[in-house]
């Protein structure tokens, strides 16, 4: 018994609960019915076990001799990658198996068809059998054909080789009862169509077209043949065109089916490209006038279709004693007897206005203007009283037409602007723009908005009077519509705030107040629907902004809202666009106070931000810096708060600080920045010495040992070796109570000192991971020193016992003068990040406090070592 309709299961769940209930049951077991009947019993799975240790050319002659349907069309499938491999073995045992394969299938489709037949195949499950015998035998053919066919791209054989092989089998199937399958193989051969050698293109496919062509030959084969004429006309020349193609082709377009008689038509474009002007003049121009005439609609408009894109090819005389006329009586009829037709007409209009422009007279010129704005708003005039659930099925059908004409005006309004002179557009397109712009259908605005920037080009000097346009496709309800204008929205702009050649105020971007107020609403529309990608397009398009309007109305109407997304919006690409807009903006601010105003906002609200999320952003900004900024910018307020991130509790934020610290290192100009180097590589110890993360630790390590091999391949020789003797000698592990580190007070220091001070240095990195590294900085102005003064921090040490306190007194660690440090420098402030965990937290009250249990445990194992 069929179960009900799910209409008749809807009405009796709402007349009875339980009824609804039952339906719902029956269902699932419709549903549940195929699952079981896909599964495999063990005796199907034993058929389909292969042998794993056959080769793969066994394997596949194996498969296609006794295995099943998708084992063989598996097989098939693979075929390019065993050519590829093994093309001779390929040749030689794969593909006979192929052909033998297929036959056979063909031959039990054939069976199975005629007992179905005989016996009215009553049963459903013989009926699913054989609804998949055909499925399967459609997918077999179909993965031929694209096997084929990728097996002649990879030229895995030569060209011969390939049509004795594979030739045969694609000839054979072009014809097959399936539409789609036909076209696949025909497809393929089009394709061997244009590697194939002229003697066996002749033998081989044109000698049978000469029957295939026939009358007497299927509908399909006659289809066939004029797809095959129109790829090989480019394969022979003029002569032997004229002597053997060419009969055939004026017997297609003579065929009693308009099906045939169009779809040679259509082929007629390649065989004029193929046999220059004079032969086209003379056979194939009269062919489409007298195909332009034809009773069938479809052959008419192939004609005319064809007609316009060999426009280029004749000459002047008959373009307009010939083609003219033709097109002329093609329009006027298309309103009054045949709609299907318009919108063809409409989309070849602009082409068709291009290749007859030279030969208009006036009337002729207005008359197809006026045919164009017609067309424009063809629909619209029409008024119904009817609700849109009672209009009848075919009113919408003829309202789809007339959308699809409109849309198709709107793609070809540049090439109207051409044909009517750009100076001429306030007088005779203007209010036709005006219509295009505000269409109440959604595609025909998208299509113009795409179209707008050629406008704006062909327009130039005139291009102010299109602003109201751009306003109000800006502000248009569609996201689509806003999607396809700011594509070129920067070129838009650009042209609209020069004006072109017009040096009249009123032509210029600053007498259009509406702009910013529309470029705003426009954000916040796209930032409050679900198409992120828009929003993430608009924000990247927005960085021309500066070149347009000025620096005053991007901070106080653009700045904060790039924070705003960068500091809420839930998706990243977004984030990072307006991030990289904002830099751009500040780029371009030349205005001290607003500048440092951003850059506070930036380091306190992104890189102290309490959400992780915040400071991932702000790191993203950094790179965008690098990239947008000078090296000196960077360095002077962005380094100190980027390398303060090496304390983040959360290891996500240390990962990507890790990943950006090449760059960071980039920015550095040696030795005016040594000081900022020299606390980049203790961040990298820092890091070395107590990083947990094994993730962060390993990207650390890496770019230490990218560092050193650079560091390697620079220096000579000596050194390496030196280096080497230094790492094999024997280094005690365990720190001396009390080691007095000396100072070099200039360059003239003595051997004996040198040495201790290469000591020291190493002792302090051995023992500084027990020292918290922290950043003390205010205000951007005075975040950086000058060069003239040395950078002072003062780590604390903590973990050690009173006798084994290490004094670092190096360059790199000497505490300034207090007279000389500025205020927001002093020793009681530290950065808020530094509170943000308790792990790299460190008591602000008294740098000599003892550290936590965890660091005493660490250090404790590190002494008892050996």
């Amino acid at each position: 018994m069929h179960p009900p309709s799910p209409a008749a299961a809807t009405m009796d769940f709402s007349q009875n609960s339980l009824f609804g209930y039952m339906e719902d049951l029956q269902e699932l077991t419709i549903i549940e019915r195929p699952v079981r009947r896909s599964l495999k019993t063990p005796e199907e799975i034993e058929r389909l076990t292969v042998d794993e240790d056959l080769s793969d050319i066994e394997r596949a002659v194996y498969l296609l001799s006794a295995g099943q349907d998708i084992q063989g069309t598996s097989v098939i499938a693979n075929l390019p990658f065993l050519m590829r491999q093994n093309p001779a073995e390929t040749l030689r045992r794969v593909l006979p198996k192929v052909r033998v394969h297929e036959d056979a299938h063909l031959f039990t489709q054939r069976v199975w068809i005629s007992l179905c037949l005989s016996r009215g195949c009553d049963s459903v499950e013989e009926k699913q059998e054989l609804e998949a015998l055909h499925v399967a035998g459609v997918e077999m053919q179909l993965t031929a054909a694209v096997s084929f066919l990728t097996i002649l791209q990879d030229e895995s054989v030569s060209a011969h080789t390939y049509a004795h092989s594979f030739l045969q089998v694609i000839l054979l199937h072009l014809e097959h009862r399936d539409a789609g399958v036909s076209n696949a193989w025909l497809e393929t051969l089009l394709s061997v169509i244009e590697v194939l050698p002229k003697d066996t293109l002749r033998h081989e496919i044109l000698n049978p077209l000469v029957s295939k062509a026939q009358l007497s030959q299927t509908v399909q084969s006659r289809l066939v043949s004029c797809k095959i004429l129109g790829k090989l006309t480019n394969k022979f020349d003029a002569l032997a065109i004229k002597r053997e193609i060419l009969p055939l082709v004026k017997s297609l377009c003579q065929d009693v089916e308009h099906e045939v008689r169009s779809c040679m038509c259509r082929q007629l474009e390649n065989i004029a490209q193929g046999i220059g002007t004079e032969l086209s003049k003379s056979v194939v121009l009269p062919e489409l006038i007298e195909l332009s005439r034809d009773e069938g609609s479809s052959v008419r408009l192939a004609a005319f279709e064809t007609l316009v894109n060999l426009l280029d090819i004749f000459d002047t005389d008959d373009r307009s004693q010939t083609i003219l006329p033709v097109v002329k009586s093609f329009c006027e009829k298309s309103f009054k007897a045949d709609e299907s037709i318009l919108i063809s007409l409409s989309f070849h209009l602009g082409k068709l206005c291009h290749g007859l422009y030279g030969i208009f007279t006036p009337d002729q010129h207005l008359r197809f203007l006026e045919f164009y704005k017609k067309l424009c708003t063809l629909g619209l005039q029409q008024e119904n009283g009817h609700n849109e659930n009672q209009i009848p099925p075919q009113i919408l059908e003829q309202e789809k037409k007339y959308i699809s004409v409109r849309k198709n005006c709107a793609y070809n309004f540049p090439a109207m602007i051409v044909f009517v002179d750009p100076k001429n557009f306030h007088m005779e397109l203007y209010s036709t723009f005006f219509c295009l712009c505000h269409d109440p259908e959604v595609p025909v605005r998208y299509t113009i908005a795409i179209c707008f920037y050629e406008v704006s080009k062909l327009l130039n000097s005139g291009v102010y009077l299109i602003h109201k346009e751009l306003i109000t496709l800006l502000q248009d309800e569609s996201l689509e519509v806003l999607d396809a204008l700011i594509d070129h929205l920067p070129e838009i702009l650009e042209l609209m705030s020069t004006g072109g050649e017009s040096s009249v105020q009123e032509n210029k971007l600053s007498s259009l107040p509406d702009l910013v107020p529309a470029l705003t609403a426009a954000e916040q529309r796209a930032a409050a629907s679900l198409k992120w990608r828009t929003h993430e397009k608009l924000l990247q398009k927005y960085a021309c902004l500066p070149q347009v309007i000025s620096s005053d109305q991007i901070y106080y109407r653009f700045l904060q809202r790039m924070f705003t997304i960068m500091m809420t919006n839930n998706v990243l690409p977004v984030q990072k666009a307006a991030s990289r807009t904002l830099c751009i903006f500040l780029r371009y601010n030349r205005k001290q106070e607003q500048r440092h105003e951003v850059i506070q906002k930036l380091i306190e609200q992104l890189g102290q931000g309490k959400s992780y999320w915040n400071r991932l952003r702000f790191l993203d900004t950094c790179e965008f810096i690098i990239e947008i900024f000078s090296k000196s910018f960077f360095c002077k307020y962005f380094f100190l708060p980027a390398i303060e991130l090496t304390h983040d509790p959360v290891a996500n934020v240390r990962m990507k600080l890790c990943y950006l610290l090449p760059k960071v290192k980039s920015t550095l100009k040696i030795p005016a920045d040594k000081h900022l180097l020299q606390q980049l590589e203790m961040c990298v110890r820092k890091l070395l010495c107590q990083e947990k993360d094994k993730d962060v630790l390993a990207i650390v390590k890496r770019e230490q040992l990218e560092k050193e091999k650079q560091q390697n391949d620079g220096r000579p020789m000596s050194d390496k070796t030196f280096e080497k003797k230094r790492r094999d000698s024997k280094t005690p592990t365990s720190l001396p109570k009390s080691i007095p580190i000396s100072v070099p007070g200039s360059s003239s220091a003595t051997p004996s000192t040198s040495k201790e001070i290469k000591k020291s240095k190493l002792i302090r990195s051995q023992s500084f991971n027990n020292q918290a590294f922290h950043a003390k900085y205010g205000n951007l102005d005075k975040c950086t020193t000058s060069k003239s003064s040395t950078a002072a921090y003062t780590p604390s040490v903590s973990g050690l016992s009173k006798t084994s306190m290490i004094s670092l007194t190096d360059d790199s660690f000497r505490t300034r003068n207090t007279s000389s440090a500025p205020s927001s420098f002093s020793s009681n402030t530290s950065l808020p990040s530094t509170s943000r965990g308790t792990g790299n937290s460190i008591d602000p009250k008294g740098s000599g406090s003892k550290d936590t249990q965890p660091r005493k445990a660490t250090l404790k194992s590190r002494k008892s070592n050996p």
